[in-house]
């Protein structure tokens, strides 16, 4: 056989092995090629038959790729309202299963909320699963409808949790994201400065670094309000900052970017900050358990509040001491306290009582 897995791809319609053979290639040429000979029986076994479709949308700026799994369809939309009305139409005459978007720096998200708004079942996929899936499927190969496809094909053999968007929490989120961006921004220039001889340009980092401090509180004061607008995010942010060592960074963290707080089990919450240690045992082998994945803009900001936590917190300070006293090292003590301490605010938000030292 010769050609690349990618080529074989292009050429093979979707859902279909490229491997198959010819007889089953002659079967399987479309997805009715079961049905009946007659027009009536072929009416029929189409219902009978029908199946949700699966959607892939691959997302640019300025357009959008769209592949459906079960019929083969590709096609282009415009990445703009007049896109989105066309896109809902089309796919709203049909039963839908899923509906894939892959995160796309910001782009993806005008489209999202459009489909979740028509009632469509959108899901958003992980770059990253997204690419280990690739190269499981020997997809070497890449460009817009590959992509598409490839977004399609994922959803209808790997489960996606559904997209919650929140209307109340859209310029929470989307401050919450600048102030994070900020802070990176800050932390790149104080570390270039330290490296800087030049005087002229240790003026200039000063300057840049004194602006962005200043964007930063101008931000924390208008998140604030943002949270203050609304009663249910702002008795939520009060629940939260009943805690020691939770301040208003990790409490707006919290809110906008881990909405899921208070409705799973503290063993999924965990998961999904990146805080559940994962096996790596093989055999005889056991190797080391390590956290991996999850959120990271939580998980980045929730380390900043253990170690303060561990400190200052009597409750964590404790759990933290018997940890060391145990032989634990210091890392492995501070991902524990930053277990702890999302476990506890996640039993808090569920039960909808504040901090308690006695119920930790």
């Amino acid at each position: 056989m010769t050609g690349s897995p990618a080529a074989a791809e292009a050429r093979t319609p979707l859902g279909m092995s490229p491997w198959l053979s010819k007889e089953l290639r002659r079967i399987f040429h479309s997805p009715n090629g079961c049905q009946g000979s007659t027009p009536h029986q072929q009416g029929r076994d189409q219902r009978m038959t029908q199946i949700a479709l699966h959607v892939g949308i691959d997302v640019a700026k300025d357009r959008l790729d769209v592949a459906i799994l079960e019929t083969g369809e590709l096609f282009t939309v415009d990445n703009t309202e007049a896109g989105y009305a066309a896109l809902v139409e089309r796919l709203s005459d049909n039963e839908i299963g899923a509906i894939g978007l892959e995160a796309s720096g910001g782009y993806e998200r005008a489209v999202l909320k459009a489909l979740w708004q028509a009632g469509l079942p959108v899901r958003r996929i992980n770059p990253h699963r997204l690419r280990q899936f690739a190269r499981a499927a020997g997809i070497n190969a890449k460009n817009d409808r590959i992509d598409a496809r490839l977004i399609a094909r994922f959803l209808a053999t790997l489960p996606v949790h559904p997209v919650e968007l929140d209307p109340s929490l859209e310029l929470v989120i989307e401050l919450v994201t600048a102030r994070r961006q900020l802070q990176a921004e800050l932390s790149r220039v104080n570390n270039q400065a330290e490296h800087v001889r030049d005087a002229a340009l240790k003026r200039l980092a000063k300057r840049r670094a004194t602006r962005l401090s200043a964007d930063i509180l101008l931000l924390d004061k208008r998140i604030a309000q943002a949270i203050a607008a609304d009663s249910a995010l702002a008795q939520r942010d009060r629940l939260l900052r009943s805690t020691p060592s939770v301040g208003p960074v990790l409490s707006a963290t919290l809110i906008a970017l881990l909405p899921e707080l208070g409705r799973l089990s503290n063993r999924q919450i965990a998961a999904l900050v990146g805080l559940a240690p994962y096996d790596h045992d093989s055999g005889k082998l056991k190797g080391k358990r390590c956290i991996w994945g999850g959120r990271e803009p939580v998980r980045n900001v929730l380390y900043m509040a253990a170690l303060s936590a561990g400190v200052h917190n009597p409750v964590f300070a404790a759990f933290r001491q018997r940890l060391r006293s145990n032989g634990k090292v210091a890392k492995v003590a501070i991902v524990a306290v930053m277990r702890k301490l999302i476990t506890t605010l996640n039993a808090m938000v569920r039960t909808n009582k504040p901090w308690n030292p006695a119920f930790v």
